[in-house]
């Protein structure tokens, strides 16, 4: 079963939620709001980005986005991060939070593959060539 464009989907959702979280994190004014909305920001471009291409630095740096558990985790910890106190601001970091749970959980779901998006381009360490 392919959902290849599903996984695309959900990510770039993911990654536009993540952004207008963090644009929502500079309200009110202050420095750790604003160094948390950056990063935010930050994560929700790079997440965006991983959809188009896949730059050998973020193999090498960043490999837990190339896994459904990683990613997960990933996307939790940013869901965790997001709410402040606005409503809309749960909203967004629970939705988030919860298409990280569902990633984790996707994980140990043998029959679904992640997407050409969430795979190495190389076989990485550790894999044997012949």
């Amino acid at each position: 079963m392919d959902l290849s464009d599903s996984f695309r989907i959900v990510n770039l959702a993911v990654a536009v939620l993540m952004i207008l979280g963090g644009v929502s994190q500079f309200f009110p004014l202050g420095i750790q709001p604003v160094i948390l909305g950056c990063y935010t920001i930050l994560f929700g471009v790079s997440t965006g980005l991983l959809e188009f291409q896949t730059p050998h630095q973020v193999q090498r740096y960043a490999s837990f986005m190339f896994s459904f558990l990683g990613r997960g985790a990933f996307y939790i910890f940013v869901g965790c991060i997001i709410p402040h106190g606005h409503w809309a601001t749960i909203i967004i970091g629970s939705i988030i939070f919860l298409v990280g749970v569902a990633y984790v959980a996707l994980e140990f779901v043998p029959s679904i593959e992640p997407p050409a998006s969430m795979r190495e381009a190389d076989a990485g360490w550790g894999a044997e060539q012949v």
